[in-house]
């Protein structure tokens, strides 16, 4: 047995080592995942106000697991597949299931309707993301990302719950904004990404003081707040974009093309 070892070695042959998957960054992935799974079990127990918390935990894991693995280095293409997943069903169907089951139930043929385009919308949203992340330009995401449309829908839910309302009193205003954030979604209008900003940089001490404060005034009332602020996201993007073509500037955030992912390389 040794001398067929020591020929195998002599010939060349090296053991191969199993391939495996980093744990952390898709724990997380996972965790998010959950968040999602469990906001459409809420649902379906008619609990919207721990569904919506399922659908915002799920955002803060998601915008978690690509740091941490950009920090560990231990980023791959099973992760990138694995959050992309998780992101259909954490902002894309959940959110679809929870303002159905809400409030667009009640609007019939309309109601699945507008809930079959969100749902569609995430999915092509996502598609495109991953099809034209070496043309698009880091600082910007081509149109609403899917998380901040799934807080759009959620926050609307969480919010209005809290005040007392009952899904039946709006179900207009669950379908106008469901339609708004699914449409958005596959638009060309740029959002900022924030992409740019470095958590390995220092930062000054105002910096600190400006994420307390922010942390307080969250505290004051989450589903207010949360709402209002992703409502003025949502709309950045057509200021941003109103704004570049006053200017004269590109409103386009493709560097040259929206070619296949074998074209990437010759846009860098």
């Amino acid at each position: 047995m040794q001398e067929e070892t020591e020929s195998n070695a002599d010939a060349g042959h090296v053991p191969r080592r199993s391939k495996g998957i980093y744990m952390v960054p898709n724990m997380i992935t996972l965790a998010a995942l959950f968040g999602g799974f469990y906001a459409v079990v809420m649902s379906m127990n008619g609990r919207y106000d721990l569904a919506t918390i399922g659908i915002f935990a799920a955002m803060v894991l998601d915008s978690l697991d690509g740091r941490v693995a950009r920090l560990t280095n231990t980023q791959s293409a099973f992760g990138e597949q694995m959050d992309s997943l998780s992101d259909m069903v954490s902002f894309g169907a959940a959110p679809a299931l929870i303002a159905y089951e809400w409030s667009l139930r009640g609007l019939g043929r309309w109601g699945w309707i507008a809930a079959f385009v969100y749902c569609a919308c995430a999915a092509l949203r996502l598609a495109r993301f991953n099809v034209n992340t070496g043309v698009v330009d880091k600082r910007y995401f081509q149109g609403l990302p899917s998380p901040a449309a799934a807080a759009l829908v959620a926050g609307f839910i969480w919010l209005t719950t809290e005040a007392g309302w009952q899904g039946e009193d709006l179900e207009w205003p669950m379908f106008a904004i469901t339609l708004y954030a699914g449409l958005t979604m596959v638009t060309n209008v740029p959002f900022y990404s924030f992409k740019d900003l470095s958590l390995k940089k220092s930062v000054p001490f105002a910096a600190i003081v400006l994420v307390a404060l922010g942390i307080a005034i969250i505290n004051i009332h989450p589903p207010t707040v949360l709402f209002g602020l992703f409502v003025c996201y949502g709309l950045s993007g057509y200021v941003v974009y109103a704004w570049r073509k006053s200017k004269g500037r590109p409103v386009s955030v493709v560097s040259t093309s929206t070619d296949e992912p074998d074209e990437r390389g010759l846009h860098d």
